[in-house]
C-alpha cells in the first residue's frame, strides 16, 4: 500500500544498497533497449571513430613531428579521442528524457533517486567499451600493435575508460544545464577543438611553443601519451614535465574532473523539481 520502501530491520542499510542496484539496473536495462529501438544510433557512434581513423591513417595523413610509425602513433591517439566522442549522445539522451519528462516521472516513483544516473552511466560505459573494442579491432587491422604485456595493454584500457568516465559525468551535468536537445550542439562545437588540440594525431614539438605548451597539458593528450608508453609505440614521451609524467597526470586529470562534476550533476539532478 505505501508508495515508498520502508526498512524496519537492523539490516536497514544493507536493504536499501539492494534495492538501490536492483533500481540501477532497472534503469541500465532500459538504456540498453534503447539499443534495439535505435541500432542507426549505435552503429553510427561505432562507425564515426573508424572512420575518423582511416581517414587520417590514409587521406589525410600527417604525424607531423612524431617519430617512426605514424600508424602506430596515430592508433591510441584515436583511442583517446574516441573516449570524448561520445558526450554528444550522452547529453542528447539525458536532454531527451528531462524535455519528455521521464526524469520526472522516475523522480515521483518509489525507486532510488539516484538509479537514473547509475542506469545511463553504466549502459554508456558499456557501450563506450564496446566501441574501444571496435577500434582495437581496426586499429589491429589496419596494422597497429602493442609490444607491451597483456598487463599493460589493460592499463592502457583502464586508462582509456576512466577518461571516458570522466567525461561522461561531464556530459551528464552539462545536459542537465543545458536542458534542452538543441542546446547539445553547442557542447559540440567545444568537443571538437579540445579533442584536435591535443597530442592525438601531431607531436606538440612541431607546433608553436605557447601552443605545444597548452596541447600537453590537456588531458587527452596525457592519456592518449600514457596510453602510448604502455603499449609501447613509438613517439610516446617527449622531454617535458608533463610527457615524462603522463600516467600520473592521465588519472590525475580524470579523477579531478570526475570529483568536480560528479557531484554538480548529483546535485543538479536532485534540484530538477525544486
Amino acid at each position: 500500500m505505501s508508495a515508498t520502501r520502508t526498512v524496519s530491520t537492523p539490516h536497514g542499510t544493507g536493504s536499501q544498497l539492494s534495492w538501490a542496484a536492483v533500481d540501477s539496473w532497472t534503469m541500465t536495462r532500459r538504456e540498453l533497449a534503447h539499443w534495439t529501438r535505435q541500432p542507426v544510433q549505435v552503429v553510427v557512434g561505432l562507425v564515426f571513430p573508424v572512420m575518423m581513423l582511416l581517414m587520417f591513417g590514409y587521406l589525410i595523413g600527417g604525424g607531423q613531428g612524431v617519430q617512426g610509425d605514424f600508424t602506430s602513433y596515430l592508433v591510441p591517439g584515436m583511442l583517446t579521442m574516441t573516449m570524448a566522442f561520445g558526450l554528444e549522445a550522452t547529453m542528447l539522451s539525458v536532454t531527451q528524457d528531462l524535455g519528455k519528462g521521464v526524469i520526472d516521472r522516475f523522480r515521483s516513483m518509489p525507486m532510488n533517486s539516484g538509479a537514473v544516473l547509475v542506469g545511463r552511466s553504466v549502459a554508456d560505459m558499456l557501450q563506450s567499451a564496446i566501441g574501444l573494442t571496435v577500434m582495437i579491432g581496426v586499429g589491429y587491422a589496419i596494422g597497429w600493435r602493442w609490444h607491451e604485456g597483456f598487463a599493460s595493454f589493460l592499463g592502457a584500457v583502464g586508462l582509456l575508460l576512466l577518461l571516458r568516465f570522466a567525461m561522461l559525468w561531464i556530459g551528464i551535468h552539462l545536459a542537465m544545464v543545458a536542458g534542452k536537445p538543441e542546446l547539445v550542439q553547442a557542447v559540440q562545437i567545444l568537443v571538437w577543438p579540445v579533442s584536435f588540440l591535443s597530442n592525438a594525431i601531431a607531436s606538440p614539438e612541431s607546433m608553436p611553443s605557447w601552443l605545444g605548451a597548452i596541447v600537453e597539458w590537456n588531458p587527452m593528450s596525457a592519456t592518449a601519451t600514457a596510453v602510448r608508453g604502455l603499449f609501447g609505440n613509438p613517439g610516446a614521451v617527449g622531454d617535458s614535465w608533463a610527457a615524462t609524467h603522463a600516467q600520473l597526470l592521465a588519472v590525475a586529470w580524470p579523477v579531478v574532473l570526475i570529483a568536480v562534476f560528479f557531484p554538480l550533476a548529483v546535485r543538479r539532478f536532485k534540484g530538477l523539481s525544486r
